[in-house]
């Protein structure tokens, strides 16, 4: 699945950013719809704009916990942000200690340049996307290193 057409808003948003910045969270987005397409029980994502950030929602669903994309202002990565009261950001740090930089419980820093890490990073997204299905005891199948 490739990703839809970037609403206005979000491109706005976007553009606002460093362009490596902006570039690198660009590829990010197409990422989380390919997640999100993979698992029939996140249905379709909600684009919007949080707090001025791109920002995808499980609304339709309820599968998963939102995930933004911006930049942490003490710092020149893209960014991947969570709800800090979620396990979340613990998860992808006891999985993949070394593969990601990472702030507190709210942040999955990406540099801006190189290869992205595209399959711990869709982990990462099918974590986030599915958060609510683990709590409630209907963990999805990931196929990938579960």
């Amino acid at each position: 699945m490739t990703a839809p057409p970037l609403p206005r808003e979000v491109s706005r948003a976007l553009g606002a950013l460093p362009a490596p910045i902006g570039k690198r969270l660009l590829q990010v987005r197409s990422l989380v719809f390919a997640t999100a397409a993979a698992h029939e029980e996140v249905g379709r994502l909600t684009e919007t704009l949080k707090w001025g950030e791109p920002a995808y929602l499980t609304a339709e669903t309820g599968s998963g916990s939102t995930i933004r994309l911006g930049r942490l202002k003490d710092s020149d990565h893209a960014a991947i942000l969570f709800n800090c009261k979620t396990t979340l950001v613990d998860d992808f740090r006891e999985r993949f200690p070394d593969q990601f930089e990472y702030r507190q419980t709210r942040a999955l820093l990406l540099p801006v340049t190189g290869k992205l890490p595209k399959l711990e990073l869709s982990i990462c997204l099918s974590l986030a996307l599915t958060y609510h299905l683990d709590r409630r005891g209907k963990k999805p199948r990931y196929g990938l290193r579960d």
